[in-house]
């Protein structure tokens, strides 16, 4: 199984291409001059960001620590992603005191354990994974800007609460008329 692996990456960010509404969702860690995207879907993000914030509220892990500077800056380019993010990790090393994101494209299959009773998992030779150690500093600052990338999608309507499209959408609330 190929692994890319960032111990303390210069810049390890959720970003998005696209107008909203077609927007495609990346993870990217920069270190020095080598840049890893990989793409998944918006929810990914939004719990990927929310999970670190509540481990890090649980650990108390940034009460004392200065916070990372805020990173608002694009995506780095060429954005081409590695593979398509199927598994998310999220764990929490204590003797580093590092958190560790793993993110897997893992093609699994199940199989028998030899008494019958479970199932194992015996992930495929093509299967990828990506696995950043952060400073909890630095998980933090990647949680703000995930959520904010998440939250920077299209308004909801004020009826039904869907997303609302440029050329309108069609409400439920509305009866089906198109606003």
């Amino acid at each position: 199984m190929p692994t890319i692996e960032f111990d303390h990456p210069d810049r390890f960010v959720a970003g998005t291409v696209g107008p909203p509404g077609g927007r495609t969702f990346f993870l990217q860690a920069v270190q020095g001059r080598r840049v890893v995207s990989v793409s998944l879907e918006k929810e990914q993000v939004a719990v990927l960001a929310e999970r670190v914030n509540e481990l890090l509220d649980e650990l108390s892990a940034t009460d004392d620590l200065p916070a990372a500077t805020e990173d608002n800056e694009p995506l780095t380019t060429p954005i081409e992603d590695e593979f398509r993010v199927s598994t998310l990790s999220l764990a929490w090393e204590p003797e580093r005191q590092v958190l560790i994101i793993e993110a897997h494209d893992r093609e699994v299959e199940l199989e028998p354990t030899e008494d019958g009773q479970d199932l194992r998992e015996i992930v495929g030779p093509d299967a990828s994974l990506m696995r950043v150690l952060l400073e909890p500093a630095q998980a933090r600052e990647f949680a703000r800007r995930g959520l904010a990338s998440v939250a920077d999608g299209r308004p909801p309507c004020p009826f039904c609460g869907g997303p609302l499209d440029p050329t309108g959408h069609i409400c439920p609330r509305a009866n089906g008329y198109k606003r």
